[in-house]
């Protein structure tokens, strides 16, 4: 792995542990950790290597959204806040929607703006028991960003969405999982194990079929009936072309565990 400055990587068993590491900014996400981040989900696409991802954060937070402390810095004049955001918290947020393998958010502390949207846009989300979560938007005087319009009501529904981000209240980790925004609070000492035991599970799985199962329900509320199930079906004719297909119908028949290669 290459060196970074704002991030921390590691790569165990096929899967890839990135750890947010400005805890002296509570992993505020400046330019340097966009940047490092999308290489390694970049690189996370097309590596077979990697089948799972794990998402946390240094300290004591997982992510306070961007860092401010630089504000004012990149393009000024019309358009450039539309600008930044589309070079930045946006290229972000997608990257870890569209990553065709599956992402999971270790939440050690608060997240709040870009980075409780960071953990909202993995495929699943563990969350310790002190965590927070806060739409905090509202309380620097500004609309929601980050993605946040778009995750918050197909995770949630609009009209909690709205509560969330008129608001800016500190969601308790439970409540998140309570409303669906988490799938599962653990204590804060056993959240680490808990991510790594989740993650190795998915690290064995078919990792193209789980990819493509992410693909198709990620664009379910953006489709219509028709072309969803257009999808799912040309989606499959794909996948059971795979070595897991295979392997995985083969085990059915010989009634064993299926060892999955991730192709």
């Amino acid at each position: 792995m290459a060196d970074f400055q704002a991030i921390q990587v590691r790569h165990e068993q096929q899967v890839t542990t990135i750890t947010l590491n400005r805890p002296e900014a509570r992993n505020a996400v400046n330019d340097d950790m966009r940047e490092e981040l999308l290489a390694v989900l970049t690189d996370a696409r097309t590596n077979l290597d990697v089948r799972a991802v794990v998402l946390t954060g240094a300290g004591k937070g997982f992510c306070t959204g961007a860092d401010l402390s630089r504000r004012g810095s990149g393009p000024t004049g019309p358009g450039a806040a539309r600008e930044m955001l589309r070079t930045r918290s946006q290229r972000l947020i997608r990257a870890v929607w569209e990553l065709e393998k599956p992402v999971i958010a270790a939440v050690n502390g608060v997240a709040a703006g870009l980075g409780a949207h960071l953990a909202f846009a993995c495929d699943l989300v563990i969350a310790a028991a002190e965590s927070r979560f806060i739409e905090v938007f509202v309380r620097r005087g500004i609309a929601v960003d980050a993605a946040g319009a778009y995750l918050l009501p197909r995770l949630i529904g609009l009209a909690k969405a709205k509560e969330l981000v008129f608001f800016g209240d500190d969601l308790a980790a439970d409540d998140a999982q309570r409303i669906g925004l988490v799938n599962k609070v653990v204590p804060g000492d056993q959240l680490q194990a808990v991510a790594a035991e989740w993650a190795l599970r998915l690290a064995s799985g078919p990792t193209y079929a789980l990819g493509m199962s992410k693909r198709l329900l990620n664009r379910s509320l953006d489709v219509d009936m028709e072309t969803a199930l257009d999808e799912e079906a040309m989606v499959q004719s794909l996948v059971t072309q795979s070595e897991d297909t295979k392997e995985g119908m083969l085990a059915f028949m010989e009634k064993r565990t299926p060892a999955f290669k991730g192709r």
